[in-house]
């Protein structure tokens, strides 16, 4: 992946990027790749790249999951970034019912393992309500390299 440049004036008392970046996605399958390609750009320009690779298949995960079981037809998802300090936190808005799970280990469907991968990447994740649909969002902290083992059961923080 190329490096991406950033023409932001924040030296020298100038403004700094905007430690909030969001953008809606419509319901189809370019989604999912801009949606990785917008977190890309938005680490880039905050200057964090440790866990780029993390975040990003993460951002894939959570957007696929959103496009597949959580955008009603007609509809789409929010994809929110927030930094703070050196953390980043992802959140992926949805009008969807239901709530994602984790699948059970020794799993043989060739779907379903992308909140394994979340759970597996992200120093927190978990799910929560909004009024239509749910959120589910994971958190990762610059310089720490993935989580500890999904919890069993619900999803949630850790």
């Amino acid at each position: 992946m190329a490096p991406v440049r950033c023409d932001c004036r924040h030296v020298n008392g100038e403004t700094p990027p905007t430690p909030l970046r969001e953008r809606f996605y419509r319901r189809e399958r370019q989604s999912v790749p801009a949606a990785r390609a917008f977190t890309c750009d938005a680490l880039a320009t905050w200057g964090l790249s440790d866990r780029m690779g993390d975040i990003a298949l993460c951002v894939s995960e959570l957007t696929t999951n959103a496009l597949v079981h959580g955008a009603p037809p007609g509809r789409g998802f929010k994809l929110r970034l927030l930094r703070d300090g050196g953390s980043v936190r992802v959140e992926v808005h949805d009008s969807g019912d239901g709530r994602p799970r984790l699948v059970g280990e020794g799993v043989a469907d060739e779907s379903g393992r992308g909140l394994l991968l979340v759970a597996a990447l992200a120093d927190k994740w978990g799910v929560a309500e909004r009024n239509p649909g749910k959120v589910v969002w994971a958190e990762f902290t610059e310089g720490v390299s993935g989580a500890a083992p999904p919890p069993r059961g619900r999803p949630g923080p850790r």
